[in-house]
């Protein structure tokens, strides 16, 4: 019979990326079957709960709160790694004057330690979220919220108080963007230039401002605005305002619209304002648009293409040549949503029978028997209770090796993603996971998004994949091309 040991710190919120590095930590010690390290929220009380890790202290603890929960075989392996947990929580407070150094817990302390500040980025529950960005658009801040699960009613109401303001709102679930030169969230080290980027794609910003930065030339600003924000009932409050916010900013020549489809209304909303700029524009809203384009502007139906139109030019493309695999399945296996949708366009105009969770231009279902199966990792059915595969590349380690064991799948296509917030080194896991499990000869293929100035060197993860077998690419629309290659019959 398991053990539950659960401690309750009161009125302590830490970021949920911070607690889900240090769950994994503990989750690792022997003997330890499950952690949670969260915010006691509804939504993860139900995780820990699904979990079986609550007990009656841990069930006692409010939003505000946080909660540490652990299962484990034994009551002392559970008391052990509480004891771990409360030292991983700690370890900022001890561990120096860097550690100790203050840091504001309000948005009002925050703005008096850096009153010339106009950005706020928010990254706290879903539940929380939306005060503070009310509170930040209060104080004529603009916002990027990193958060979601935020209702769609108070993503409206917040955009349009944003709008009414003159504020940038962008977000709920704005994992990117790149400011005046600065990253925020998940971003590349990208050098200025005269390309402006507006993405409701995290991963779609970040491969085309790779793509054109290492083409050699750059970006102006990358503004994100949120998964939803072209969605019919948010109305692209966001990426309207994005618009004109580049068209009248002098340093961009070029401007590039990135989202999966996005609905009719909305893509004629935005192409009537794409027809008031004297700019010329791409637009790649992923499996291309069959709605008449102005004339200053191009579609692409996929990342790479955007990219190649933004620049005038087309960029070089390198590969390998694959093992034939004549009659097997693809897998993709990807952290990016948009890369993974992307993917599936290059499958589906190859005649390909596709099933994917992040399913454009009419995919069938992820069960659906006999077909490619390309998955988005980052989904929520994934990460509830656990990072993102960006954050922690260890999340694709079971499908991965489930995938190199099957001895109906002919190809397995990933793609990788580096950058600020990333994991230091994912390839490496990777790398490791494919040494363990053997490729059973499989023709692996990979696409790796990010700039030589990353902290996590595109060029060594390449260097890693390849000693590990993979066929490495620079974007995800040639990664998947060759994976067609690989399987079509001669």
């Amino acid at each position: 019979m398991s053990a539950i040991a659960n401690e309750v710190r009161r009125g302590l919120y830490l970021d949920s990326v911070a607690l889900m590095r240090m769950s994994r930590t503990v989750a690792a010690m022997e003997g330890v079957a499950e952690c949670g390290m969260m915010m006691g929220t509804p939504a993860n009380m139900r995780i820990m709960d699904d979990a079986r890790v609550l007990g009656a202290d841990g069930r006692a603890a409010g939003p505000g709160d946080l909660v540490i929960a652990i299962r484990a075989a034994t009551a002392g392996a559970a008391n052990g790694a509480l004891v771990a947990a409360r030292a991983l929580l700690d370890a900022p407070k001890a561990s120096g004057a860097a550690g100790a150094a203050w840091a504001p817990r309000t948005i009002r302390a925050a703005l008096a330690a850096s009153p010339t500040a106009n950005l706020v980025l928010i990254s706290v529950p879903g539940a929380f979220a939306a005060a503070e960005a009310r509170k930040a658009l209060g104080r004529g801040l603009n916002v990027l919220m990193f958060s979601d699960n935020v209702p769609v009613a108070e993503e409206v109401a917040l955009k349009t108080l944003a709008r009414e303001r003159g504020l940038l709102m962008m977000g709920p679930d704005c994992g990117t963007a790149i400011i005046n030169g600065t990253p925020l969230g998940f971003a590349n080290a990208v050098p200025r230039g005269p390309i402006g980027l507006i993405g409701a794609s995290g991963t779609g910003l970040q491969e085309v401002s790779c793509l054109i930065a290492n083409a050699g030339s750059g970006i102006s600003h990358a503004i994100g605005v949120g998964g939803r924000d072209l969605k019919a009932e948010v109305g692209a409050v966001t990426t309207l305002m994005a618009f004109d916010l580049l068209d009248a900013d002098p340093a961009t020549k070029h401007i590039v619209l990135i989202s999966k489809p996005p609905a009719d209304a909305m893509v004629a909303k935005v192409l009537a304002r794409v027809a008031q700029s004297k700019k010329p524009c791409t637009i790649c809203f992923l499996g291309g648009t069959t709605h008449a384009l102005p004339p200053n502007a191009k579609a692409s139906a996929t990342l790479r293409g955007a990219a190649d139109l933004a620049l005038g030019r087309t960029l070089p493309r390198a590969g390998g040549t694959p093992k034939l695999q004549p009659g097997k399945l693809i897998r993709g296996l990807f952290a990016g949503g948009t890369l993974c949708a992307e993917a599936q366009v290059v499958l589906l105009e190859a005649g390909l029978i596709v099933a994917s969770n992040a399913a454009v231009k009419g995919a069938l279902a992820p069960k659906s028997p006999g077909a490619h199966l390309l998955l988005d990792l980052g989904d929520d059915a994934y990460t509830q209770g656990r990072p993102h595969p960006m954050i922690e590349p260890a999340v694709r380690t079971a499908p991965l090796e489930a995938a190199l064991k099957d001895q109906a799948i002919g190809v397995v296509l990933l793609d990788l993603v580096i950058g600020t917030g990333g994991h230091a080194d994912p390839a490496a896991e990777i790398a490791r996971t494919v040494e363990r499990a053997g490729a059973h000869g499989k023709t692996l293929i990979a696409a790796v998004t990010g700039t030589a100035q990353d902290a996590q060197n595109p060029a060594r993860q390449r260097r890693t994949l390849e000693a590990a077998g993979f066929l490495v690419l620079d974007a995800t629309a040639d990664a998947a091309a060759l994976a067609v290659q690989a399987v079509q019959r001669g």
